[in-house]
């Protein structure tokens, strides 16, 4: 096991450059603090390459792999062939891509690497756009967010990942947020020991994209599933567990307020935005009580 000094404990190296309150980075952290140091790593291009670093340079204390954006699940399977023919199963193959590489660009290599159950660890980080080539919106972005490619607002819903997932039957689906670590890490671990793939899908605010206080990242990542905006379970080998049940939703409008990137809603729009959210939480709770059933 690799020996890690006092003053430098943990996977993931002190002087990162992510921006200030970065939920990605208290997620990548907290994501390997739930592992050990026999894990394989990859990282696309995206604001988790600061972690994987350039050239000679990184923040990551174990072996890794940065390949192209739309590729990542592709060459985690080929890891993991890789392994599997030197006797090794019991190494972590683990991915760490954001909703751009996951949601839009890498979705055909993810959905291939579901179907031939390889078991890889694959986490998306979900800060619900392309943070770092310039806040572009991806297919995660919510309704009437505004991003340098949406600047109105987003027109459309954004796309349900863990329904995707879930489709293809691999044994273990879980959402996550920056704000409970508790049950992040124990998703973590339930995820390494599935048998085939799993999905880790974790919410991660970022105060740049969003234009939001960076003090408030814990809070507005809170706020999302006290809205309904985000809603945590897990799905393992076919059945639902709700992790966390909303007594009475507090109105969306507490959530955007915090957030610049909602400031150009109107009245028409925040009561759609209302609607919308409200109708997707009761149809997606329906569905994953069904489930749990």
């Amino acid at each position: 096991m690799l020996e890690i000094k006092d003053e430098a404990r943990g996977l993931i190296s002190h002087g990162v450059s992510a921006c200030h309150g970065c939920g990605l980075e208290i997620v990548i952290r907290k994501v390997m603090d739930a592992l050990d140091d026999d894990v394989i790593i990859l990282i696309p291009p995206g604001c988790a390459a600061l972690f994987s670093g350039y050239c000679k340079e990184t923040n990551v204390k174990v072996p890794g792999y940065q390949g192209n954006l739309e590729n990542t699940a592709a060459s985690a399977s080929g890891i993991r062939a890789a392994l599997k023919a030197k006797g090794n199963d019991h190494t972590t193959v683990l991915c760490f891509c954001g909703d751009g590489a996951t949601v839009d660009i890498g979705l055909q290599s993810l959905s291939g690497a579901f179907e031939r159950n390889d078991k890889i660890l694959y986490v998306c980080y979900d800060n619900e756009a392309y943070m770092n080539t310039g806040i572009q919106g991806s297919s995660s972005t919510p309704l009437f967010a505004a991003t340098t490619t949406t600047p109105g607002g987003k027109k459309v819903r954004r796309k349900d990942l863990t329904q995707i997932a879930i489709a293809h039957n691999i044994p273990y689906v879980a959402t996550a947020s920056a704000h409970n670590i508790a049950d992040l890490q124990k998703k973590v671990k339930k995820a390494r020991e599935a048998d085939g793939p799993a999905l880790l899908h974790i919410y991660a605010p970022c105060p740049t994209g969003w234009r939001s206080n960076p003090a408030k990242t814990i809070e507005i990542s809170r706020l999302a599933e006290q809205t309904g905006c985000w809603i945590n379970f897990e799905y393992e080998d076919g059945k639902v567990t709700i992790n966390s049940k909303v007594k009475e939703l507090k109105p969306v409008e507490e959530y955007t307020k915090l957030q610049g990137r909602f400031k150009a809603l109107t009245p028409e729009q925040k009561v759609a935005l209302q609607e919308e959210v409200t109708s997707n939480y009761n149809a997606t709770m329906k569905k994953l009580q069904f489930m749990s059933e």
